[in-house]
């Protein structure tokens, strides 16, 4: 049987495999995980709501069914993180807000559940920027979250607290959410896997939320989970992806579509701006790697790149921050005042006109990319055009220009609703280059069929102690 202070190393898989075949308990596995949070966390604070009590009487009921010969779901046993800009019974849904920090939950978002029956065990929530609205993730109310790589980059946002707690291994599976890159960015920025799913595939709704969703919100924003190894992401969206009625986006579209010819695209630098070129590299060299699992590999752009982005800025600017801006403005932290003052200024709103029409013209787009995926079926091209941003490069115009620019690429698959899914490629320094897959709508499995033949060659993701 393992013992207990390596077993917070293995990915999702292994841990419910041991389980599952009795070589360690649920709890064994959880004191190892939560050990790890007390080692690392009081330098990354990533896990800023830990739940060590609750989190080991889950593992003793877990035991207790598995002793009586019970039913074992597919996550038993196994430690995960959630974010804390969703609903999680019995806690805040704070999204890292001081005004926030009492909205306490009275039932879970689906999401959770689905990770609950799924035998999963919650250790702990993780940091957001306030708002989930910026790529750089501390708050007035929970402080900043770090890097595991390097402690003056940003871990990503917003589910920045995830891609840190992952990275240095405090838990398997982090859950995250995205409406511009906040599951890819994260993954890209601490070295681990992302997984954005495309709209309609996880429920996605907070129980505790009457009040209307922006439209805009409706059709960009999802969950998704991040990883340290593909079969990782593999297995969480299969857990994460079940039913719930009271979603009215949820499809019940199978797992795994039909067979499509292995042809990859590759888009090494996304037009619109500069593209670093350690990401261009990091693109080819994906390609390199299909290319030699036997996938028909060419340097070809789907259509209409930029539209599709602008698509996103005039969406989001007017309709998104329409609705989100004034809570930022009375409730929020001056970094998030700063930050959306300046992405307003660079991409400023819309009229009511513009928003309708952006709207028509993401189905005429999202028509064409659908119609490239018939030739092309995946698409291999940046996370971010750029490096990982040093902390509070947003709150300058300058600084907010780069980051909008270095945003291009993640900003298509939410405005089409399409998978993308985040992946290491090489290194640079301490840090990962990354690559983003995309796919057809429903078709994240021809994303994780190609992240798959890219991991084998590039070495499995270990988990990292902090750099300092």
């Amino acid at each position: 049987m393992p013992m207990d202070d390596a077993l917070w190393r293995l990915d999702a898989v292994a841990t419910a495999n041991l389980i599952r075949t009795g070589r360690a308990s649920a709890r064994e596995v959880t004191r190892s995980a939560l050990a790890r949070l007390e080692a690392v966390n009081p330098k990354l604070n990533a896990v800023v709501v830990p739940m060590a009590e609750s989190a080991l009487a889950a593992a003793a009921t877990a035991d207790r069914a598995q002793a009586r010969g019970e039913f074992l779901a597919p996550l038993h046993g196994v430690p995960v993180t959630v974010k804390i800009n969703t609903d999680q019974q019995g806690h805040a849904t704070s999204n890292g807000v001081v005004a926030f920090r009492d909205n306490i939950a009275a039932g879970d978002a689906p999401v959770v559940a689905n990770l609950r029956r799924a035998g999963a065990i919650i250790i702990g929530r993780t940091n957001t920027p306030a708002f989930s609205m910026r790529i750089f993730t501390e708050n007035d109310l929970h402080g900043r979250t770090h890097n595991p790589r390097d402690r003056a980059i940003t871990p990503g946002g917003s589910s920045g607290g995830a891609g840190s707690a992952v990275a240095a291994g405090i838990g398997a599976i982090g859950h995250g959410n995205d409406i511009g890159g906040s599951v890819r960015i994260p993954a890209y920025c601490c070295g681990v896997l992302g997984l954005r799913v495309g709209l309609g595939r996880i429920p996605s709704f907070n129980p505790s939320i009457a009040t209307p969703m922006p439209i805009g919100s409706q059709l960009m924003s999802v969950q998704g989970p991040l990883a340290r190894s593909v079969r990782d992401l593999r297995l969480a969206l299969s857990v994460m992806a079940q039913g719930d009625p009271r979603d009215t986006r949820w499809a019940d579209a199978p797992l795994v579509g039909p067979p499509a010819p292995r042809r990859a695209a590759l888009v090494p630098e996304v037009p619109g701006g500069a593209t670093h070129p350690v990401q261009a590299e990091a693109v080819r060299a994906a390609g390199r790697h299909l290319a030699a699992a036997g996938y028909a590999v060419e340097e070809t752009a789907p259509p209409d790149i930029e539209q599709v982005i602008t698509v996103w800025h005039r969406i989001g600017s007017t309709d998104v921050f329409g609705a989100l801006r004034p809570a930022i403005d009375t409730y929020g932290d001056e970094a998030a005042k700063t930050s959306v003052a300046h992405w307003l200024a660079l991409s400023p709103p819309t009229d009511l006109r513009g928003v309708l029409e952006a709207l028509a013209l993401r189905d005429l787009l999202l028509r064409r990319w659908q119609t490239f995926f018939m030739t092309w079926p995946i698409v291999v091209l940046p996370t971010l055009a750029d490096v990982p941003p040093r902390f509070g490069q947003d709150l300058t115009r300058e600084g907010q220009a780069k980051v909008l620019d270095s945003l291009r690429a993640c900003l298509l698959a939410p405005a089409l609703g399409l998978p993308g899914l985040s992946q290491p490629v090489g290194m640079h320094g301490s840090l990962r280059p990354g690559v983003q897959i995309m796919a057809a709508r429903f078709r994240e499995d021809l994303c994780l069929d190609a992240a798959r033949v890219i991991e084998a060659a590039e070495g499995a993701t270990a988990p990292i102690d902090p750099a300092w």
